[in-house]
């Protein structure tokens, strides 16, 4: 082996050999355990959110994979409608061309390009990260099979009524021209005012203080041309005897009712408020419940209309009120609307005060403009019936969420479900199976072929819906489209349903619910029972930066796994971070931010070292704050690791490791190692299969680090030096055994490193096979469970730091042999003193081991406690009186302010009375303990102070 670990030198060969070997397939043996990818969008790379979620899921795999079961981890990327489309426009616009330009069929050629262009992108990070994927099954939400299903899903749920198309609010992008999901709308503060405008009472009405208008006050005064009423608290007492009646509506000239509900907050504003039911969720259903007409007043692109457009509750058209709108503001942008709106009204009498108010504004995640809440015909899924069998799942354990408490999430959102709208008003995307003839009568099916044969349409003229699919659309059939569905094929009834999702909690309702209601919808078992798509949604937390900020590229605070992995010079980091910022004072902050954390860039640190602390960090369902400084330290961690199997393999490579038979004679540490390696096994066996990677990752690092380096290879030292042959064999099979035991449990964490070594160790331990990534998982064997080789152990640990300790403490060389005097020892310390001698006289340099009689008299000692076994250093030359006297009455306070602390607890009537019985014996137990030591510790302080 190399002296140096140098992860560069093999992980991108080695990933390259897997691939190649096929080893990312499913075996086609075993129980089946298949995990689906969250397909990343195509139009980026990877951040540390992917990198996190992808090391969860290729560690399950991994070690499903070891441990014997049919493993699939099935790969692919999301078309991302609006984000891709963006890109693509963005591109075209550089050279000055415009979609519309191009027209749909030429525009969706250069999407396809540019995909096929940067798609690669993905992959490779993919690969870099170490991620077994199966890529031969590699799918795209846009490919020709999941096309198919889409459109499938589509015809039947229209078909049975579920999929309907209506005139609704929702969520207007006036920059994108398209509707948006709740997921792509940010909400974010900004300082605004709240504008208080009086309406006048219609008919000589007057309010109770005897004023001919009343006031309402509103964030959105542009929006008040589409009023079709105002509202009042039932409650409200100032305005009972108005209920009923009409106000005018000014500018407008139109006659509005007065109605009372719930909705209105008595404390907020005048207590009345404006209702516009086009252009407000909250007005939108209260204008439902009064049954109050809808008004548009906004063009698509948000400019105010000449004439506005007029609906009745169920959405047909009214022909009762006239939609004209004033002239003066016709064709104006809704926030140039807003400022003349204002003028006018202060200009005539009706503006009576305007109030600074903080409010939370709307804004497309991608356009960065306001979003509108607007009127349009849209395709909608009515979800509840399939709302309620998908609640019954999680509700009757067929699906588990990981932490529990995100079932509640789950709950919330589904028992409050509302119909989807699946329609985007762009080009980009599954194009919706819909025809329409020239009196707009629609038509859905497959093909336009099949609808004209169904409907004997003939030669009618048709022409297709020019809207696509929401792409959560066709993510929602992900776990049985990739798999062949709608045909019932192999895959999908030997994968499905799949194992664990690996999600985040911002996208529960938006994929998690939706996949589980689209596939209990459509998949069925056997005997015909709705089949979850997986059985267990394991809910990860954020990666957010190092101040706890999540990252953005706005903010300038993205990490990129691939930087972590191969490193970055801070120039560089820099350049990645401000190279698109288009304002010159927020990049020059991010680039002094930047250079000031990393001043000396980020250092290579392998793929190996990232995954271990992503698993480290991974404490269910918590966000995590990113650690430079814990990557560090694991790439220290594999480096020990490398550094300790050199050590094995220099003293095991041509030498007798016994795998062929021959004498053996075990040390107590050679079996202590082995219980503690069982015992590893069980915990982390148990951390994996409860998702506690975190929990996992520690057991791994406490078990390799201070017991298998630290401890171990030092004890396996006079062994091979000193020992009979039977000793050294049995030293040498256990290290090599050990080890390669060791690098199977890792591999799933760490799988380059782990293979790289395991290839030299295997060998040696006897155990046969091309790679570590097809041998078994390491079970948990109750022959290597040795309490008394542990104990035993323990106490040597105990004796050997007792004495370091002290010349740590006294200055006193490492090298320096020393001599010791026992007192007090006890049958069982005189057995381990007899046996563990070696040990003793070699990792604690000692040259004499002398017990004490009851009679004799120590010299004056420095003194280590090993239970009731005082181990005492005769300070004759060796210390200062001083420093030795400080060192004990420093000890003496830290054992003094424990006795008070359990002698308080025991004293404490409410503790005895209600604690268990055992809890209270331990305590006294310790409360003796405590005052044996500092009984000793005194009298050690008397002799010393008498010298």
């Amino acid at each position: 082996m190399e002296k140096t670990f140098n992860p560069s030198a093999i992980e991108q060969a080695m990933y390259q050999a897997w691939e190649e070997k096929g080893l990312f397939k499913p075996s086609g043996k075993g129980t089946p355990y298949c995990i689906m990818i969250p397909p990343p969008n195509v139009t980026g790379s990877l951040h540390m959110g992917h990198a996190f979620q992808q090391t969860i899921m290729d560690a399950l795999t991994r070690y499903k994979r070891m441990d014997n079961y049919n493993t699939l981890w099935q790969v692919g990327t999301d078309h991302a409608g609006i984000a891709t489309q963006m890109v693509v426009e963005r591109r075209l616009a550089a050279q000055d061309i415009s979609r519309h330009e191009l027209g749909r069929e030429a525009f969706i050629d250069k999407i396809w390009d540019w995909k096929a262009e940067s798609g690669g992108t993905i992959t490779s990070q993919m690969r870099c990260l170490g991620n077994s994927v199966d890529w031969e099954r590699e799918r795209f939400t846009m490919d020709e099979g999941l096309s198919n299903a889409v459109q499938e899903v589509f015809v039947r749920l229209h078909e049975e009524g579920l999929i309907y198309r209506g005139k609704r609010l929702v969520n207007w992008d006036p920059k994108l021209q398209t509707a948006i999901s709740d997921l792509e709308v940010e909400n974010k503060d900004k300082q605004g005012n709240l504008w208080y405008f009086r309406y006048p009472l219609a008919d000589g009405q007057t309010t109770s203080e005897g004023k001919d208008h009343v006031v309402v006050a509103t964030t959105r005064p542009e929006t008040m041309l589409g009023d079709t009423a105002v509202a009042v608290n039932p409650k409200d007492e100032r305005y009972q005897a108005l209920i009923g009646k009409e106000v005018i509506l000014p500018l407008v000239d139109r006659r509005i009712p007065i109605v009372a509900d719930d909705y209105v907050d008595m404390e907020f504003g005048t207590g009345v408020v404006k209702i516009t039911p086009a252009h407000d969720f909250n007005d939108y259903e209260l204008g439902k419940r009064h049954l109050l007409p809808m008004i548009n007043i906004l063009s698509p692109t948000g400019f105010v209309l000449a004439q506005a457009e007029v609906y009745n509750t169920d959405s047909s058209l009214n022909h009762d009120i006239d939609g004209s709108l004033p002239a003066a503001l016709q064709g104006l942008e809704r926030f140039a609307a807003r400022k003349e709106i204002i003028r006018l009204f202060e200009e005539a009498g009706h503006l009576e005060k305007i109030d600074p108010h903080a409010l939370k504004v709307p804004m497309g995640d991608r356009s960065g403009v306001v979003i509108e809440p607007m009127l349009t015909d849209q395709w909608y899924v009515r979800v509840a019936p399939m709302a309620e069998v998908a609640t019954k799942a999680v509700e009757d354990g067929d699906i588990e969420f990981v932490p529990k408490q995100y079932e509640n999430m789950y709950y919330s959102w589904m028992r409050d479900i509302q119909d989807w709208c699946i329609s985007r008003q762009l080009w980009w995307g599954h194009r919706i199976p819909a025809w329409y003839d020239e009196d707009g009568n629609v038509y859905v099916g497959l093909t336009e072929e099949e609808v004209r044969q169904k409907h004997h349409l003939g030669d009618v003229q048709l022409s297709q819906d020019e809207d696509v699919l929401d792409t959560w659309f066709s993510s929602a059939l992900w776990t049985f489209s990739t798999l062949g569905w709608p045909e019932n094929t192999e895959d999908l009834k030997t994968f499905h349903p799949t194992d664990v999702l690996v999600t985040g909690f911002d996208i529960i309702f938006f994929w998690v619910a939706r996949m589980i209601m689209m596939t209990m919808h459509f998949i069925k078992d056997e005997n015909g029972k709705p089949q979850v798509p997986f059985k267990t949604v394991y809910v990860t937390g954020l990666i957010r930066d190092e101040e706890g900020q999540k990252m953005s590229k706005s903010k300038g605070n993205v990490l990129d796994p691939l930087d972590m992995i191969n490193g970055i010079s801070a120039d560089d980091l820099v350049e990645k971070r401000t190279s698109n910022m288009m304002q010159p004072q927020q990049a020059e902050k991010i680039a002094n931010r930047t250079r000031k954390q990393f001043e000396d860039g980020i250092e290579a640190n392998g793929t190996d070292a990232l995954r271990f602390t992503l698993a480290a960090l991974a404490s269910t369902g918590r966000d995590i704050n990113w650690d430079m400084k814990r990557l560090e330290g694991y790439r220290n961690f594999c480096n020990k690791l490398w550094n300790a199997s050199r050590y094995v393999l220099m003293n095991t490579e041509s030498h007798d490791c016994g795998q062929d038979g021959g004498e053996m004679d075990y040390s107590i540490a050679d079996r202590w190692i082995k219980s503690q390696l069982n015992e590893t096994v069980r915990e982390f066996r148990q951390a994996m299969d409860t998702y506690r990677l975190d929990m996992a990752a520690n057991v791994l690092y406490e078990f390799t680090w201070n017991q298998f380096c630290d401890w171990y290879l030092e004890l396996t030292k006079p062994a091979l030096s000193q020992g009979t042959e039977a000793q050294q064999r049995a030293t040498r099979q256990t290290l090599v055994n050990v080890l390669e035991t060791l690098l199977r449990l890792m591999h799933p964490i760490m799988p380059f490193i782990t293979e790289e070594i395991w290839q030299r160790a295997a060998p040696l331990a006897g155990v046969e096979g091309e790679t570590i990534m097809t041998q078994s998982f390491p079970e948990v064997d109750s022959a290597h469970e040795d309490q008394v080789a542990s104990q035993d152990t323990e106490w040597l640990k105990q004796f050997i730091l007792g004495i370091r300790n002290i010349r740590g403490e006294m200055d006193i060389s490492p090298n320096k042999s020393l001599s010791v005097l026992l007192r007090n020892p006890s049958q069982d310390d005189k057995r381990r003193l007899t046996e563990n001698q070696s040990f003793l006289q070699s990792l604690a340099k000692l040259e004499a081991i002398q017990v004490l009689t009851e009679q004799e008299e120590a010299p004056a000692s420095a003194t280590a406690l090993v239970g009731k076994m005082e181990i005492l250093i005769p300070m004759a030359g060796l210390i200062d009186k001083d420093a030795e006297l400080a060192r004990l009455n420093k000890q003496l306070e830290k054992v003094s302010k424990d006795l008070e602390r359990v002698t308080g607890k025991l004293s404490n009537e409410n503790f005895v009375g209600k604690a268990p019985e055992q809890v209270i014996a331990k305590e006294k137990a310790k409360q003796s303990e405590l005052n044996d030591t500092v009984n000793k510790l005194k009298e050690q302080i008397e002799t010393i102070a008498a010298l």
